[in-house]
């Protein structure tokens, strides 16, 4: 009989100690962080090639690519993508997780970049290359060519992840 009312004490003090919302870890969804503008695609349908931290800036970026750029990426080390590849990266600003001791998370957007490979009229690339900023974001910069400018440039020559 004691081994029952022990077993009821401790399985209400369990319950009722379980009963409150723990303000700690109640999920939110990161809106700051979310792509609002005037862009021709959204990056974040993508799939990720590589990402990088700025810690001067206090900057996080990841590039994203088609499946054409993903694919070429992951398979050669040269950066010398086919026409149809499209790269895009997207930096935010970084905050504190406030669910993760040292851990770091996107903020508000900075900037939104695309890089696109065409092929020219002579069958060698063409290189388009766009700027998004601002809040919203907005066209800062867009430049074509047969060459990429320095910016597209580094952005081509990212090495993809070694992901699992």
């Amino acid at each position: 009989m004691k081994i029952v009312y022990c077993l009821s004490a401790v399985l209400s003090l369990s319950v009722l100690g379980c009963s409150n919302v723990n303000p700690r870890v109640v999920t939110k969804l990161n809106i700051g962080a979310s792509l609002l503008g005037e862009l021709p695609s959204n990056p974040l349908q993508g799939k990720v090639i590589t990402s990088w931290i700025n810690q001067q800036n206090s900057t996080m970026s990841t590039l994203f690519g088609n499946d054409i750029a993903v694919q070429y990426a992951r398979s050669n080390s040269q950066h010398d993508y086919p026409a149809g590849s499209v790269l895009s990266v997207v930096t935010w600003s970084e905050q504190e997780d406030p669910r993760w001791f040292g851990g770091n998370i996107p903020a508000s957007t900075k900037s939104v970049e695309f890089v696109a490979v065409g092929n020219g009229a002579d069958g060698k690339p063409t290189y388009s290359y766009q700027n998004y900023a601002g809040v919203p974001l907005k066209k800062m910069l867009a430049e074509d060519g047969s060459a990429p400018n320095e910016r597209a440039a580094f952005l081509l020559s990212q090495r993809a992840a070694v992901m699992p």
